[in-house]
Formats: structure tokens, C-alpha cells, sequence
């Protein structure tokens, strides 16, 4: 394959993983809770879509929008009758929680929809091409995934930096009783923030789907990748997120070429060198708490 593809290739998968990481890491600046049901999340909500597809005959953009609809919802229910409830939670346990509602949704699809794989198709294809630039083929999927990831990226920059919720946001994260007494309710700022995760967790799936196949299970691996160009951009930079997951796009996609052997385990090198180099990523601040 022609280095431009591979560099083309690598870029659109960093894209999606670079989206997906995004949803944990709304979370986690929200909490600092590691929400690892958000591959299992995403892949429940991207069933919907199936679902609506396939028995109704929906057409997809009405499809989509019921399934965003759900997923928002499904992040509001998770955040209130399972992470709520916990009193006086330690960060473990609350990933301890996350990891129960990551099987029970993984449980919950295998029964309703079966664990074999099922045929998905996107309204965008993988075979129709443009050559902006000599050498430089693009796919559909491609410019679509680029276009969705900057559009979500600019999103969340004006968000965080311009709007009273944003800044709601950020001050819960940095002190949940000061937030409170400030006046902010930290209960409805969480639950938003788990119903934005959600979504687009559920819109990044929804485009990883073009290159995968769809079954219970087939976000256990983009959630890996996509934790990894999180914790390689850093947990608290939202454009650190982008920036590593178009690194570790990079990365998988040469290595893939050059070493096949490797590619499956990329995720977990670049997780280990990072913690043990630079534990706060590439683009985030390195914090020191002084008791």
C-alpha cells in the first residue's frame, strides 16, 4: 500500500479513536471517574440504530436521531440509578460500577440481538474515493470521519470555554463541595456530561462500524485505542485527545503494515510508555496534589 494511503488510513482510524476517546474523557473531566461501559454504551445505542434499520425499515437519518435520543437517555439512567446511589464512592469503586454496567449491556445485547455478527450499513461508503490531491485518495468514510471529528472538536472548545454549563462542567471537576456552595448542581452537571459522553460514543461507533463488523463485543477493541489516545494526548486536553488518536492511528497503521505480528498490541505499548514516561499525557498539565 502507498505510504499516502497508510498516512490517509491512519488518520481517519485516529479520527474515530480520537472521537470515542473524547467520550471518556468528557467524563473523566467532569469526575474524574474512567467510564470503562463506554465502548458497551456505544455499542448497545449503535443496536438501536440496527434495530430500527432492520425491523422498521427506518430510514437512517431518523434512525440515527432516535438512537442519540436513546443514547443520551441510556447516559442519564446509568449516571442516576448506578452511580448515584453509591455512598461515599472511592474512584475504584466507581469503576468497579462501570465495569458491571459494561457486562450487563454486553449481556443485555448478546440476549436481545444474538451474539453472531449482523450486516450494517452507513449512508456513507468505504469504496467511493476523491483525489483532492495526486496520490491522495480520500474515502467517503474518510472526509466524513474528518469532517465529524473537527465539527465535534470546535463543538467542545466553544462549549467548555463559552457557555455557563461548560464552565459548570470544569468547576465540578476541579471541586465538587466548592461547585455546590457556588450553587451549581453537580447532580444535573453529571448527568449531562454522561448523556453527552454517551452520544458521541454513540456517533463515533456508528463510524467505526463501516470498518468493522457489528456484534456485542465489536467495541471492546476501539475502546482499548481509543483509551490509549486519551491517555497519550492527556486525560484533561480535549485537542490532546485528537492529537493522540491520530498518533496512534499512525502508529497502528504502519506497524499493521510493516509488522502484523504487532498491531493487536499497540494500544497497550503506547499505554505503558506513556504512564511510565509521562503520566499525564502529552498535552495535559502535570497536577501535584500537596496534602
Amino acid at each position: 500500500m502507498p505510504f499516502e494511503q497508510l498516512l490517509i488510513e491512519g488518520l481517519a482510524m485516529g479520527a474515530c479513536y480520537g472521537l470515542f476517546g473524547l467520550a471518556v474523557v468528557i467524563i473523566y473531566k467532569t469526575s474524574e471517574v474512567m467510564n470503562f461501559a463506554a465502548g458497551e454504551m456505544a455499542m448497545f445505542s449503535t443496536f438501536i440504530v440496527f434495530h430500527l434499520l432492520t425491523f422498521y425499515h427506518c430510514p437512517f437519518w431518523v434512525a440515527l436521531l432516535a438512537a442519540i435520543v436513546f443514547a443520551a437517555l441510556l447516559g442519564i439512567l446509568v449516571q442516576y440509578f448506578f452511580l448515584r446511589p453509591a455512598k461515599n464512592p472511592t474512584l475504584l469503586s466507581l469503576i468497579v460500577i462501570t465495569l458491571g454496567v459494561e457486562m450487563l449491556l454486553m449481556g443485555f445485547a448478546s440476549w436481545k440481538w444474538g451474539a453472531e455478527q449482523q450486516e450494517f450499513s452507513l449512508p456513507i461508503s468505504y469504496m467511493v474515493t476523491y483525489e483532492p490531491i495526486k496520490g491522495f485518495i480520500i474515502s467517503q468514510w474518510a472526509l466524513a470521519v474528518f469532517i465529524i471529528a473537527a465539527v465535534v472538536m470546535v463543538f467542545l472548545y466553544f462549549f467548555f470555554n463559552r457557555t455557563s454549563l461548560g464552565t459548570a462542567m470544569r468547576a465540578t471537576q476541579q471541586n465538587k463541595h466548592a461547585a455546590k456552595i457556588m450553587g451549581i448542581n453537580t447532580d444535573r452537571v453529571f448527568a449531562f456530561s454522561w448523556a453527552f459522553s454517551s452520544v458521541i460514543g454513540l456517533i463515533a461507533a456508528v463510524l467505526l462500524t463501516a470498518k468493522t463488523i457489528l456484534d456485542p463485543q465489536f467495541m471492546m477493541e476501539p475502546f482499548l485505542k481509543a483509551f490509549a489516545a486519551a491517555v497519550l494526548g492527556g486525560l484533561m486536553s480535549i485537542p490532546g485527545v485528537l492529537i493522540g488518536g491520530a498518533i496512534m492511528g499512525l502508529l497502528e497503521n504502519f506497524f499493521g503494515y510493516a509488522w502484523p505480528v504487532w498491531k493487536p498490541i499497540t494500544a497497550f505499548i503506547v499505554i505503558v510508555l506513556v504512564l511510565c514516561v509521562r503520566p499525564s499525557g502529552l498535552f495535559a498539565k502535570h497536577w501535584v496534589k500537596k496534602v
